[in-house]
């Protein structure tokens, strides 16, 4: 490979890992506050970012970037879908079945599958194309070495980026980050003093729908997507936030960033390919859970990194 595709792949895949770090950032949030992996994540990347396209051009597919009303909807609608789908989930399948590991596994599963099979009654196609809501430029930059990338990737990155690390500074040194904080620490203690903790929580799973929301507009201009696409997406956010040490907000952001780097070096080299990047993001899961299984179970930091 040479050192002009090589800085192509590397800057492909930090922006694909600042989407997957979003992706990762939401799950750890969840996970740090319930000790629930919330397996339905990724549906509701896919559920903000078809219901946002629903709602504003129809369910025929969009070629060309909407109108500036219309996107500022979709982006707005967007969020809102995803910190409603966000905060439902919590009511619906996790409240009632925290201290049921059996009871939380299925319940997070079967709404995964709810917001697919309700998503698959309306978009009947295989897949669509959805037009960038942000508007983002797509003319092409020269890199050294010789390649050639869309400006949308570093813009992609540059938002991941901020939108990643304003949510954890906020959750550092917010009164809502601190009571956070006091609910992951120990739950019962932050009740007695005071902490509205059940609230805390709805409002912890409502961001990461935010989240998923914002992964879903940065993701979803990239290529085709389809209803079942946010399965794998979830997972590779899984495996990120497995990266960077399951309850770690920074390391979520820096497990979603190498698992995109190593993930675009690797389907550009010439011993795999583009068909192995979905395989290549479900191998690194594997490992690290077979590697460091006692991850899921270790403490958690008292601290956002």
């Amino acid at each position: 490979m040479s050192a002009g595709v090589a800085l192509q792949a590397v800057v492909t895949g930090l922006a694909q890992g600042a989407v997957y770090g979003l992706v990762a950032l939401g799950f750890t949030l969840c996970y740090r506050l319930v000790r629930v992996l919330d397996f339905a994540h990724g549906d509701l990347i896919v559920g903000a970012t078809f219901v946002s396209v629903l709602a504003t051009v129809g369910t025929t597919p969009v070629l060309r970037a909407p109108g500036p009303g219309t996107a500022i909807l979709q982006v707005v609608i967007a969020l809102l879908v995803g910190g409603l789908l966000g905060a439902l989930l919590y009511v619906v399948a996790v409240r009632p079945f925290r201290n049921n590991e059996l009871g939380w596994v299925a319940a997070t599963v079967t709404a995964g599958l709810v917001v697919r099979e309700a998503l698959g009654l309306v978009f009947t196609r295989e897949a669509y194309a959805v037009a960038d809501p942000l508007r983002l430029p797509t003319r092409l930059v020269s890199l050294p070495g010789g390649g050639r990338l869309p400006l949308r990737l570093f813009a992609v990155l540059a938002i991941g980026l901020a939108v990643g690390l304003a949510v954890e500074r906020l959750l550092v040194a917010s009164r809502l980050g601190r009571a956070m904080r006091a609910v992951a620490d120990d739950r019962d203690a932050a009740a007695l003093m005071g902490v509205p903790t059940d609230r805390v929580v709805l409002v912890a799973f409502a961001v990461a729908g935010v989240l998923a929301g914002v992964a879903g507009l940065l993701a979803a201009p990239a290529g085709p997507v389809t209803v079942s696409g946010g399965v794998i997406l979830g997972l590779k956010g899984t495996a990120a936030a497995l990266l960077g040490r399951l309850g770690s907000l920074r390391g979520a952001l820096a497990g979603g960033l190498a698992l995109g780097v190593v993930e675009s070096l690797a389907v550009s080299s010439t011993l795999l390919g583009p068909a192995y990047r979905d395989v290549l993001a479900l191998a690194v899961l594997v490992v690290v859970l077979a590697a460091r299984p006692e991850g899921l179970r270790s403490r958690l930091p008292r601290t956002a990194g």
